[in-house]
Protein backbone atom coordinates (compact mmCIF):
# COMPACT_ATOMS: atom_id res chain seq x y z
CA UNK A 1 0.00 0.00 0.00
CA UNK A 2 1.51 3.01 -1.09
CA UNK A 3 1.59 6.46 0.91
CA UNK A 4 2.10 9.35 -1.46
CA UNK A 5 2.20 12.96 -0.73
CA UNK A 6 0.70 15.73 -3.24
CA UNK A 7 3.49 18.68 -1.84
CA UNK A 8 6.59 16.45 -3.25
CA UNK A 9 4.69 14.93 -6.30
CA UNK A 10 2.58 18.09 -7.47
CA UNK A 11 -1.09 17.82 -7.54
CA UNK A 12 -1.07 17.25 -11.46
CA UNK A 13 0.63 13.72 -11.09
CA UNK A 14 -1.25 12.90 -8.07
CA UNK A 15 -4.67 13.68 -10.47
CA UNK A 16 -3.05 11.19 -12.63
CA UNK A 17 -3.00 8.93 -10.26
CA UNK A 18 -6.33 8.70 -9.35
CA UNK A 19 -7.88 8.40 -12.56
CA UNK A 20 -9.12 5.08 -13.52
CA UNK A 21 -8.75 3.24 -16.98
CA UNK A 22 -12.15 2.70 -19.11
CA UNK A 23 -13.84 -0.51 -18.23
CA UNK A 24 -12.86 -1.61 -21.59
CA UNK A 25 -9.15 -1.38 -21.32
CA UNK A 26 -9.04 -3.74 -17.90
CA UNK A 27 -6.59 -7.03 -19.30
CA UNK A 28 -7.99 -10.19 -18.47
CA UNK A 29 -5.75 -12.17 -16.41
CA UNK A 30 -3.66 -14.84 -17.54
CA UNK A 31 -6.56 -17.48 -15.88
CA UNK A 32 -9.31 -16.66 -17.75
CA UNK A 33 -7.24 -15.95 -20.83
CA UNK A 34 -6.22 -19.56 -20.39
CA UNK A 35 -9.33 -20.42 -20.10
CA UNK A 36 -11.00 -18.87 -23.23
CA UNK A 37 -8.17 -20.24 -25.40
CA UNK A 38 -9.61 -23.69 -24.38
CA UNK A 39 -13.10 -22.78 -24.59
CA UNK A 40 -13.08 -20.94 -27.97
CA UNK A 41 -10.30 -22.33 -29.60
CA UNK A 42 -8.15 -19.50 -29.92
CA UNK A 43 -6.72 -16.40 -27.55
CA UNK A 44 -9.40 -13.96 -28.00
CA UNK A 45 -9.96 -10.11 -26.38
CA UNK A 46 -12.96 -9.66 -23.73
CA UNK A 47 -14.40 -7.79 -26.40
CA UNK A 48 -14.16 -10.68 -29.09
CA UNK A 49 -15.52 -13.11 -26.27
CA UNK A 50 -18.81 -10.82 -26.13
CA UNK A 51 -19.37 -10.08 -29.74
CA UNK A 52 -19.23 -13.71 -30.74
CA UNK A 53 -22.11 -14.57 -27.77
CA UNK A 54 -23.73 -11.50 -28.69
CA UNK A 55 -24.01 -12.46 -32.23
CA UNK A 56 -25.00 -16.21 -31.71
CA UNK A 57 -27.85 -15.60 -29.36
CA UNK A 58 -29.43 -13.01 -31.28
CA UNK A 59 -29.30 -15.37 -34.47
CA UNK A 60 -30.16 -19.05 -32.92
CA UNK A 61 -31.66 -18.14 -29.57
CA UNK A 62 -32.13 -20.81 -27.37
CA UNK A 63 -29.51 -22.85 -29.07
CA UNK A 64 -27.11 -20.36 -28.48
CA UNK A 65 -27.82 -19.77 -24.82
CA UNK A 66 -27.37 -23.08 -24.27
CA UNK A 67 -24.61 -23.57 -26.02
CA UNK A 68 -22.80 -21.06 -23.96
CA UNK A 69 -23.87 -21.80 -20.70
CA UNK A 70 -22.74 -25.51 -20.85
CA UNK A 71 -19.66 -24.11 -22.22
CA UNK A 72 -18.74 -21.51 -20.03
CA UNK A 73 -21.01 -22.03 -16.55
CA UNK A 74 -20.33 -25.80 -17.28
CA UNK A 75 -24.62 -26.55 -16.87
CA UNK A 76 -26.18 -28.53 -19.28
CA UNK A 77 -29.55 -27.25 -19.61
CA UNK A 78 -32.43 -27.15 -21.94
CA UNK A 79 -34.91 -24.31 -22.67
CA UNK A 80 -37.43 -26.02 -20.01
CA UNK A 81 -34.55 -26.20 -17.61
CA UNK A 82 -33.82 -22.20 -17.91
CA UNK A 83 -36.76 -20.74 -16.14
CA UNK A 84 -37.80 -21.37 -11.96
CA UNK A 85 -40.40 -23.23 -11.15
CA UNK A 86 -42.23 -23.05 -7.97
CA UNK A 87 -40.72 -26.63 -6.65
CA UNK A 88 -37.62 -24.06 -6.83
CA UNK A 89 -38.73 -21.39 -4.46
CA UNK A 90 -40.62 -23.82 -2.15
CA UNK A 91 -37.02 -25.55 -1.79
CA UNK A 92 -35.56 -21.94 -1.03
CA UNK A 93 -38.23 -21.54 1.59
CA UNK A 94 -37.54 -24.50 3.64
CA UNK A 95 -33.31 -24.18 2.80
CA UNK A 96 -33.31 -20.40 3.93
CA UNK A 97 -32.05 -19.40 7.99
CA UNK A 98 -35.35 -17.83 8.63
CA UNK A 99 -33.06 -15.13 10.10
CA UNK A 100 -31.72 -14.34 7.07
CA UNK A 101 -34.80 -14.10 5.35
CA UNK A 102 -36.49 -11.24 7.53
CA UNK A 103 -33.35 -9.42 7.69
CA UNK A 104 -34.35 -9.62 3.52
CA UNK A 105 -37.64 -8.15 4.19
CA UNK A 106 -36.48 -5.41 6.21
CA UNK A 107 -33.62 -4.25 3.78
CA UNK A 108 -36.21 -4.55 0.89
CA UNK A 109 -38.82 -2.31 3.33
CA UNK A 110 -35.74 0.58 3.51
CA UNK A 111 -35.53 0.24 0.18
CA UNK A 112 -38.83 0.34 -1.05
CA UNK A 113 -40.14 3.23 1.60
CA UNK A 114 -36.92 5.17 0.07
CA UNK A 115 -36.99 4.92 -3.65
CA UNK A 116 -40.92 5.50 -3.08
CA UNK A 117 -40.14 8.82 -1.62
CA UNK A 118 -38.08 9.48 -5.39
CA UNK A 119 -40.82 8.58 -7.29
CA UNK A 120 -41.54 11.02 -9.91
CA UNK A 121 -44.64 12.89 -10.78
CA UNK A 122 -46.49 13.53 -13.99
CA UNK A 123 -47.65 17.35 -14.23
CA UNK A 124 -49.62 19.76 -16.42
CA UNK A 125 -50.22 23.07 -16.64
CA UNK A 126 -52.07 25.75 -17.87
CA UNK A 127 -50.72 28.65 -20.21
CA UNK A 128 -51.48 31.80 -22.20
CA UNK A 129 -54.96 30.97 -24.67
CA UNK A 130 -55.84 27.97 -23.10
CA UNK A 131 -52.94 25.72 -23.74
CA UNK A 132 -51.72 23.36 -22.20
CA UNK A 133 -47.99 21.62 -21.20
CA UNK A 134 -47.20 18.61 -19.67
CA UNK A 135 -44.93 15.37 -19.09
CA UNK A 136 -46.28 12.11 -18.10
CA UNK A 137 -44.26 9.77 -16.58
CA UNK A 138 -44.69 6.30 -17.83
CA UNK A 139 -43.24 3.18 -16.58
CA UNK A 140 -41.69 0.70 -19.00
CA UNK A 141 -43.23 -2.25 -20.08
CA UNK A 142 -40.64 -5.28 -19.23
CA UNK A 143 -36.98 -4.87 -17.70
CA UNK A 144 -34.62 -7.11 -17.40
CA UNK A 145 -32.36 -6.90 -14.47
CA UNK A 146 -28.62 -9.17 -14.07
CA UNK A 147 -27.60 -10.77 -11.07
CA UNK A 148 -23.87 -12.14 -10.43
CA UNK A 149 -24.28 -16.01 -9.27
CA UNK A 150 -22.39 -18.74 -9.71
CA UNK A 151 -20.29 -19.38 -6.71
CA UNK A 152 -21.05 -16.00 -5.34
CA UNK A 153 -24.84 -14.57 -4.20
CA UNK A 154 -26.18 -11.34 -3.87
CA UNK A 155 -29.51 -11.44 -2.58
CA UNK A 156 -29.25 -7.66 -1.82
CA UNK A 157 -28.50 -6.67 -5.30
CA UNK A 158 -31.68 -8.26 -6.43
CA UNK A 159 -33.33 -6.24 -3.92
CA UNK A 160 -32.14 -3.23 -5.03
CA UNK A 161 -32.67 -3.16 -8.92
CA UNK A 162 -35.85 -4.96 -8.90
CA UNK A 163 -37.84 -2.91 -5.72
CA UNK A 164 -37.10 0.32 -7.44
CA UNK A 165 -38.29 -1.17 -10.95
CA UNK A 166 -41.98 -2.84 -8.99
CA UNK A 167 -42.32 1.23 -7.50
CA UNK A 168 -41.80 2.44 -11.02
CA UNK A 169 -44.86 0.57 -11.87
CA UNK A 170 -42.52 -1.50 -14.69
CA UNK A 171 -45.07 -4.24 -15.98
CA UNK A 172 -42.91 -8.02 -15.75
CA UNK A 173 -39.44 -8.14 -14.23
CA UNK A 174 -37.76 -11.04 -15.34
CA UNK A 175 -33.77 -11.70 -14.05
CA UNK A 176 -31.12 -13.52 -15.02
CA UNK A 177 -28.87 -15.88 -12.68
CA UNK A 178 -25.70 -17.88 -13.50
CA UNK A 179 -26.65 -21.37 -11.97
CA UNK A 180 -24.52 -22.98 -9.98
CA UNK A 181 -23.23 -26.03 -11.42
CA UNK A 182 -25.57 -28.59 -9.95
CA UNK A 183 -27.63 -26.13 -12.03
CA UNK A 184 -29.25 -24.76 -8.60
CA UNK A 185 -29.76 -20.89 -7.65
CA UNK A 186 -29.13 -19.76 -3.78
CA UNK A 187 -31.50 -19.65 -2.02
CA UNK A 188 -32.04 -16.12 -0.58
CA UNK A 189 -31.98 -14.83 -4.21
CA UNK A 190 -34.87 -16.87 -4.77
CA UNK A 191 -36.63 -15.24 -1.68
CA UNK A 192 -35.36 -11.74 -1.81
CA UNK A 193 -36.43 -11.68 -5.86
CA UNK A 194 -39.69 -12.66 -4.97
CA UNK A 195 -39.72 -9.89 -2.00
CA UNK A 196 -38.51 -7.19 -4.65
CA UNK A 197 -41.46 -8.31 -7.18
CA UNK A 198 -39.75 -10.12 -9.69
CA UNK A 199 -42.11 -11.80 -12.39
CA UNK A 200 -39.78 -14.63 -14.12
CA UNK A 201 -36.40 -15.94 -13.14
CA UNK A 202 -34.00 -17.67 -15.92
CA UNK A 203 -31.26 -19.29 -15.10
CA UNK A 204 -28.59 -17.94 -17.30
CA UNK A 205 -25.40 -16.02 -17.06
CA UNK A 206 -23.19 -13.85 -18.78
CA UNK A 207 -22.93 -11.95 -22.33
CA UNK A 208 -25.90 -14.65 -23.07
CA UNK A 209 -28.29 -13.66 -19.74
CA UNK A 210 -27.56 -10.06 -21.59
CA UNK A 211 -28.17 -10.99 -25.33
CA UNK A 212 -31.20 -12.87 -24.71
CA UNK A 213 -32.99 -10.40 -22.65
CA UNK A 214 -31.92 -7.84 -25.34
CA UNK A 215 -33.08 -9.37 -28.81
CA UNK A 216 -35.65 -12.09 -26.81
CA UNK A 217 -35.06 -15.83 -27.77
CA UNK A 218 -38.12 -18.68 -28.09
CA UNK A 219 -38.49 -18.68 -24.14
CA UNK A 220 -37.16 -15.67 -22.91
CA UNK A 221 -39.10 -12.39 -23.63
CA UNK A 222 -37.39 -9.14 -24.95
CA UNK A 223 -37.06 -6.56 -22.83
CA UNK A 224 -37.09 -2.43 -23.28
CA UNK A 225 -33.81 -1.98 -20.50
CA UNK A 226 -31.42 -4.11 -18.99
CA UNK A 227 -30.01 -3.04 -15.27
CA UNK A 228 -27.17 -4.70 -12.97
CA UNK A 229 -23.66 -5.20 -12.45
CA UNK A 230 -21.47 -7.75 -13.78
CA UNK A 231 -18.50 -8.82 -14.86
CA UNK A 232 -15.99 -7.50 -17.78
CA UNK A 233 -17.88 -9.99 -20.25
CA UNK A 234 -21.39 -8.80 -18.52
CA UNK A 235 -20.33 -5.05 -18.80
CA UNK A 236 -19.07 -4.85 -22.46
CA UNK A 237 -22.38 -7.38 -23.68
CA UNK A 238 -24.64 -4.51 -22.45
CA UNK A 239 -22.34 -1.99 -24.60
CA UNK A 240 -22.95 -4.47 -27.33
CA UNK A 241 -26.79 -4.32 -27.10
CA UNK A 242 -27.17 -0.83 -26.69
CA UNK A 243 -29.85 0.92 -28.50
CA UNK A 244 -31.58 -2.52 -29.35
CA UNK A 245 -32.19 -1.84 -25.81
CA UNK A 246 -31.85 0.54 -22.97
CA UNK A 247 -29.07 0.07 -20.12
CA UNK A 248 -28.26 1.68 -16.95
CA UNK A 249 -25.03 2.13 -16.80
CA UNK A 250 -21.74 0.44 -18.03
CA UNK A 251 -20.28 -0.70 -14.68
CA UNK A 252 -16.77 -1.92 -13.56
CA UNK A 253 -15.06 -2.99 -10.65
CA UNK A 254 -15.94 -1.79 -6.76
CA UNK A 255 -13.83 1.21 -6.00
CA UNK A 256 -13.91 3.34 -1.91
CA UNK A 257 -12.74 6.78 -1.39
CA UNK A 258 -12.33 8.15 1.78
CA UNK A 259 -11.16 11.67 2.86
CA UNK A 260 -10.01 11.92 6.29
CA UNK A 261 -8.81 14.34 8.77
CA UNK A 262 -6.97 13.55 11.89
CA UNK A 263 -10.22 12.93 13.78
CA UNK A 264 -10.98 9.78 11.64
CA UNK A 265 -10.39 6.61 13.40
CA UNK A 266 -7.72 4.19 11.57
CA UNK A 267 -9.56 0.84 12.55
CA UNK A 268 -12.89 1.83 11.08
CA UNK A 269 -11.22 4.23 8.18
CA UNK A 270 -9.08 0.70 7.25
CA UNK A 271 -11.99 -1.73 7.78
CA UNK A 272 -13.84 0.26 5.04
CA UNK A 273 -10.84 -0.02 2.73
CA UNK A 274 -10.82 -3.76 3.34
CA UNK A 275 -14.62 -3.68 3.16
CA UNK A 276 -14.34 -2.72 -0.86
CA UNK A 277 -11.45 -4.50 -1.60
CA UNK A 278 -12.01 -8.43 -0.60
CA UNK A 279 -14.42 -7.73 -3.85
CA UNK A 280 -12.13 -8.20 -6.44
CA UNK A 281 -8.39 -7.73 -7.40
CA UNK A 282 -9.29 -4.58 -9.39
CA UNK A 283 -11.27 -2.99 -6.87
CA UNK A 284 -9.94 0.59 -5.66
CA UNK A 285 -9.08 1.78 -2.27
CA UNK A 286 -8.30 5.08 -1.40
CA UNK A 287 -7.53 7.55 1.47
CA UNK A 288 -7.04 11.21 0.78
CA UNK A 289 -6.34 13.29 4.24
CA UNK A 290 -4.19 15.81 5.42
CA UNK A 291 -2.79 14.41 8.08
CA UNK A 292 0.42 12.22 8.19
CA UNK A 293 0.10 10.50 11.49
CA UNK A 294 -3.31 9.04 10.30
CA UNK A 295 -1.76 7.68 6.93
CA UNK A 296 0.77 5.91 8.99
CA UNK A 297 -1.68 4.61 11.56
CA UNK A 298 -4.15 3.17 8.12
CA UNK A 299 -1.54 1.53 6.64
CA UNK A 300 -0.36 -0.36 9.87
CA UNK A 301 -4.41 -1.14 10.58
CA UNK A 302 -4.76 -2.49 7.07
CA UNK A 303 -2.10 -5.43 8.24
CA UNK A 304 -3.58 -5.91 10.91
CA UNK A 305 -7.22 -6.51 10.01
CA UNK A 306 -6.10 -8.23 6.69
CA UNK A 307 -4.37 -11.16 8.45
CA UNK A 308 -7.79 -12.09 9.49
CA UNK A 309 -10.06 -11.98 6.58
CA UNK A 310 -11.00 -15.05 4.66
CA UNK A 311 -10.44 -13.21 1.39
CA UNK A 312 -6.91 -12.03 2.47
CA UNK A 313 -5.15 -12.90 -0.95
CA UNK A 314 -7.89 -10.85 -2.52
CA UNK A 315 -7.82 -7.96 -0.67
CA UNK A 316 -4.23 -7.36 -0.59
CA UNK A 317 -3.90 -8.10 -4.29
CA UNK A 318 -6.46 -5.37 -5.05
CA UNK A 319 -4.71 -3.39 -2.37
CA UNK A 320 -1.48 -3.63 -3.85
CA UNK A 321 -2.39 -3.04 -7.26
CA UNK A 322 -5.13 -0.26 -6.30
CA UNK A 323 -4.66 0.95 -2.96
CA UNK A 324 -3.27 4.12 -2.07
CA UNK A 325 -2.90 6.44 0.15
CA UNK A 326 -2.82 10.36 -0.30
CA UNK A 327 -1.69 13.12 1.91
CA UNK A 328 -3.00 16.13 1.26
CA UNK A 329 -1.98 19.57 1.98
CA UNK A 330 -5.48 20.69 2.66
CA UNK A 331 -9.14 19.45 3.23
CA UNK A 332 -9.97 21.27 0.30
CA UNK A 333 -7.36 19.83 -1.58
CA UNK A 334 -8.86 16.49 -0.76
CA UNK A 335 -11.81 17.13 -2.03
CA UNK A 336 -10.56 18.98 -4.97
CA UNK A 337 -8.73 15.33 -5.35
CA UNK A 338 -11.40 13.12 -4.82
CA UNK A 339 -13.82 14.93 -7.76
CA UNK A 340 -10.76 13.51 -10.02
CA UNK A 341 -11.09 10.17 -8.85
CA UNK A 342 -15.27 10.17 -9.00
CA UNK A 343 -15.85 7.39 -6.91
CA UNK A 344 -18.44 4.95 -6.56
CA UNK A 345 -18.74 5.32 -2.72
CA UNK A 346 -16.94 8.54 -1.07
CA UNK A 347 -17.20 8.21 2.90
CA UNK A 348 -15.82 11.48 4.35
CA UNK A 349 -14.49 10.92 8.07
CA UNK A 350 -13.42 14.23 9.23
CA UNK A 351 -14.82 16.36 12.65
CA UNK A 352 -17.30 18.07 10.69
CA UNK A 353 -18.39 16.39 7.69
CA UNK A 354 -21.34 18.36 6.61
CA UNK A 355 -19.10 20.81 6.12
CA UNK A 356 -17.43 19.06 2.89
CA UNK A 357 -20.42 17.77 1.75
CA UNK A 358 -20.87 20.88 -0.81
CA UNK A 359 -17.75 20.51 -2.30
CA UNK A 360 -18.57 17.06 -3.52
CA UNK A 361 -19.13 17.58 -7.13
CA UNK A 362 -18.70 13.77 -8.16
CA UNK A 363 -19.67 10.38 -6.12
CA UNK A 364 -22.31 7.67 -6.49
CA UNK A 365 -22.85 7.73 -2.83
CA UNK A 366 -21.74 9.49 -0.06
CA UNK A 367 -21.37 8.56 3.42
CA UNK A 368 -21.10 10.63 6.16
CA UNK A 369 -19.24 10.68 9.84
CA UNK A 370 -17.66 7.34 11.20
CA UNK A 371 -21.21 5.55 11.75
CA UNK A 372 -21.98 5.64 8.21
CA UNK A 373 -19.60 3.10 6.94
CA UNK A 374 -19.90 1.75 3.20
CA UNK A 375 -21.40 -1.56 4.12
CA UNK A 376 -24.24 0.34 5.53
CA UNK A 377 -25.53 1.67 1.93
CA UNK A 378 -24.69 -2.18 0.14
CA UNK A 379 -27.47 -3.65 2.34
CA UNK A 380 -29.67 -2.09 4.76
CA UNK A 381 -30.23 1.75 4.56
CA UNK A 382 -32.34 2.42 1.29
CA UNK A 383 -30.49 4.05 -1.31
CA UNK A 384 -29.22 2.24 -4.08
CA UNK A 385 -26.11 0.32 -3.90
CA UNK A 386 -25.78 0.36 -7.70
CA UNK A 387 -23.68 3.25 -8.55
CA UNK A 388 -21.36 4.80 -11.20
CA UNK A 389 -17.85 3.33 -10.82
CA UNK A 390 -14.49 3.72 -13.33
CA UNK A 391 -15.14 7.50 -12.79
CA UNK A 392 -18.41 7.57 -14.54
CA UNK A 393 -20.12 9.25 -11.67
CA UNK A 394 -18.67 12.25 -13.23
CA UNK A 395 -21.67 11.71 -15.79
CA UNK A 396 -23.77 8.49 -14.55
CA UNK A 397 -26.30 8.76 -11.83
CA UNK A 398 -27.48 6.04 -9.48
CA UNK A 399 -29.62 3.50 -10.02
CA UNK A 400 -32.92 4.95 -8.97
CA UNK A 401 -36.79 4.44 -10.13
CA UNK A 402 -36.39 7.10 -12.70
CA UNK A 403 -34.71 4.50 -14.44
CA UNK A 404 -37.09 2.51 -14.90
CA UNK A 405 -39.39 4.92 -16.55
CA UNK A 406 -39.40 7.35 -19.73
CA UNK A 407 -40.94 10.73 -19.79
CA UNK A 408 -43.04 12.22 -22.26
CA UNK A 409 -44.09 15.57 -23.19
CA UNK A 410 -47.93 17.02 -23.08
CA UNK A 411 -48.30 19.79 -25.50
CA UNK A 412 -52.45 20.86 -26.09
CA UNK A 413 -52.99 24.37 -27.67
CA UNK A 414 -56.26 26.11 -28.51
CA UNK A 415 -56.24 27.56 -31.92
CA UNK A 416 -55.66 31.48 -30.36
CA UNK A 417 -52.73 30.03 -28.65
CA UNK A 418 -51.47 28.32 -31.77
CA UNK A 419 -52.12 31.94 -33.65
CA UNK A 420 -50.61 33.94 -31.53
CA UNK A 421 -47.05 32.56 -32.19
CA UNK A 422 -48.04 31.47 -35.85
CA UNK A 423 -45.72 34.10 -37.26
CA UNK A 424 -42.36 32.84 -35.59
CA UNK A 425 -42.54 29.26 -35.90
CA UNK A 426 -43.52 30.10 -39.98
CA UNK A 427 -40.51 31.91 -39.50
CA UNK A 428 -37.89 29.41 -38.27
CA UNK A 429 -39.81 26.81 -40.68
CA UNK A 430 -38.76 28.96 -43.72
CA UNK A 431 -35.30 29.16 -42.09
CA UNK A 432 -34.56 26.01 -41.77
CA UNK A 433 -36.15 25.48 -45.85
CA UNK A 434 -39.16 23.36 -43.76
CA UNK A 435 -41.47 24.39 -45.85
CA UNK A 436 -44.08 21.30 -45.17
CA UNK A 437 -43.82 22.83 -41.43
CA UNK A 438 -44.83 26.08 -42.06
CA UNK A 439 -47.41 25.19 -44.00
CA UNK A 440 -49.07 23.14 -41.11
CA UNK A 441 -49.06 26.10 -39.34
CA UNK A 442 -50.49 28.65 -42.11
CA UNK A 443 -53.09 26.44 -42.93
CA UNK A 444 -54.50 26.11 -39.32
CA UNK A 445 -54.81 30.08 -39.17
CA UNK A 446 -56.56 30.08 -42.26
CA UNK A 447 -60.02 28.34 -40.77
Amino acid sequence: MKIVRAKELGIEQIKQMLMKPAFDEVVLNPKIQEKNKILFGQDLTASQVVDKIVQAVREDGDAAAMKYTKLIDGVDFSPSDFLVTAEEYAAADKEADPAVVDSLKKAAANVRSYHMEQKPKSWMTYREHGSILGQALIPLDRVGIYVPGGTASYPSSVIMNAVPAAVAGVGEIIMMVPPALDGKINPYVLIAAREAGVTKIFKIGGAQAIAAMAFGTQSIPRVDKITGPGNIFVTLAKKAVYGHCDIDMLAGPSEILIVADKTADPVYTAADMLSQAEHDTLASSIVITDSEELAKQVQKELELQLANLPRQEIARASLDKNGLIVIAETLTQAMELANVSAPEHMEILTAQPFELLPYVRHAGAVFLGPYSPEPLGDYFAGPNHVLPTGGTARFYSVLNVETFMKRTSIISYTQPALMAVQDDIIRLAKAEGLDAHANAIRLRGMK
